[in-house]
């Protein structure tokens, strides 16, 4: 058994310097020139960089590498498929269970870690499930219960204003999160508008323009005045804002537990059957024009098979 290695006091300059301890963002630049090294292509390289800082996008980039498990891969690959808020098409999903295999075995091989947790992390056999919706009775049930708590006892209009806004607007968990009051424009009381911002991290990144009812905004108004709100709109953490939603979910009787991806995905649906133009629903969900052609497909399905269900009953 090898002795264990000394945890480096700078930036790991070899592969020697790396250990379990080592943060994942230290790692990248070492597994580039291992690429490199081995031949592979610029956008080989690129793919996998990026594939790796999505790791980093979900389990924080200071995560020790020996902190992954094969569990914690799954739960990764998991959220690229359905808790991200963007298409991860077969092809992209193949490439990213592959660069956490070629990864985790270099760390393998060179002695960071003790084991390779990607080893036994499996390719997806066929077409991912279509995502979880609401039905239109679940949103009524859904928003019946949040109204409730807003004008109970104890009254909070925050499950409502979640629940409403996500089904609106069909935002992502990460967007909720920045949105402030400022970003909501109210010079037209009959067709206020929010404003989804992006930080400046890439030019692909643009502000999108949301109508909103004018409910929301009054509903908006009530819930700032009971929670002192002053810029952020949900000053809590994003799990805060799920333990919300699961809530309602779970208290109106819907048996799947509520979520931000199936808000997004109900919000979508809900625009299409109401006869929205697809381009404005892409637009709305702040999607390209490549993602939004499996998007759509996707879509087109999920509101086939309700209708057929409602056939049914």
């Amino acid at each position: 058994m090898s002795e264990p290695r000394q945890m480096p006091l700078l930036q790991p300059m070899t592969p020697d310097d790396l250990n379990r301890t080592t943060p994942l963002r230290d790692t990248i630049s070492l597994f580039q020139t291992r690429l490199v090294r081995e031949g592979k292509s610029q956008h080989t390289v690129k793919a996998f960089t990026a594939d790796l800082q999505l790791l980093g996008e979900h389990s924080g980039e200071t995560t020790p590498i020996g902190d992954y498990t094969t569990t914690r891969l799954n739960d990764f690959l998991s959220w690229l498929e359905n808790g991200r808020g963007v298409p991860c098409s077969r092809k992209s999903y193949a490439r990213r269970v592959t660069t956490l295999k070629v990864y985790f075995k270099w760390l393998h091989e060179i002695g960071a870690l003790g084991h390779d947790p990607a080893k036994v992390v499996l390719q997806r056999s066929g077409p991912a499930p279509l995502a979880v919706i609401l039905t239109p009775r679940q949103v009524d049930d859904a928003i019946a219960h949040a109204r409730a708590l807003r004008t109970g006892a104890k009254p909070d209009a925050r499950p409502e204003l979640l629940f409403r806004l996500l089904l609106e607007t069909g935002v992502k968990k990460s967007e909720t999160v920045r949105l402030t009051l400022d970003d909501v424009d109210r010079e037209n009381p009959e067709r206020p508008i929010l404003t989804v911002k992006h930080k400046p991290m890439k030019d692909v990144y643009r502000e999108r323009r949301i109508v909103l009812s004018p409910e929301s905004v009054t509903l908006l108004d009530e819930y700032a005045a009971q929670y002192a709100v002053q810029d952020v709109i949900f000053d809590c953490t994003a799990r805060n804002l799920e333990y919300v939603l699961e809530d309602v979910g779970r208290e109106a009787g819907i048996p799947h537990k509520l979520s931000f991806e199936m808000m997004r995905w109900t919000s979508a649906v809900r625009d299409f059957r109401a006869g929205i133009d697809p381009h404005a629903i892409r637009d709305k969900l702040g999607l390209s024009e490549v993602s939004w052609y499996e998007t759509f497909a996707k879509i087109k399905r999920l509101t086939d098979q309700q209708l057929q269900n409602e056939a049914n009953v």
